[in-house]
């Protein structure tokens, strides 16, 4: 298994329980939920779900060439960066009131937004080649 690969599930892994962790907190008596229900969302859809399929997706696809198999490996580690960067990112501005750090939150939010769109785009950038016909 590649080591991006590993980086990628073990990190998801880590959301997985940080997301659920999260879910039950939200669930105890008393506790407003406040900013904290859109970060328990992100971290399941894109620090658990997606980041998993991203690893596995970038280990199982075809190869790319036999002397760059999962393409630039640079690219691969920018993947990783931008994602989990935008999910940092996410966990410090999402649960301030929205009148908190103004406007910083907001600049926050959108950098932490970008970063995840930017993690996509790069992903596709590196998969589209390695899905071909035979």
């Amino acid at each position: 298994m590649p080591t991006i690969t590993r980086w990628l599930v073990k990190t998801s892994l880590v959301m997985l329980v940080a997301g659920l962790a999260l879910g039950v907190y939200l669930h105890l008596p008393g506790i407003s939920s406040g900013g904290l229900f859109p970060l328990y969302l992100h971290l399941l859809t894109f620090g658990w779900l997606t980041q998993l399929i991203i690893g596995i997706a970038l280990w199982m696809l075809p190869k790319y060439t036999l002397e760059r198999p999962r393409g630039d490996e640079r690219l691969n580690w920018l993947i990783y960066l931008c994602l989990n960067l935008g999910l940092v990112m996410r966990a410090l501005f999402e649960p301030l009131p929205p009148t908190a750090l103004s406007p910083w939150r907001g600049v926050g939010l959108v950098a932490a937004a970008v970063l995840q769109w930017l993690a996509a785009l790069l992903f596709i950038r590196q998969a589209w080649p390695r899905v071909k016909g035979r």
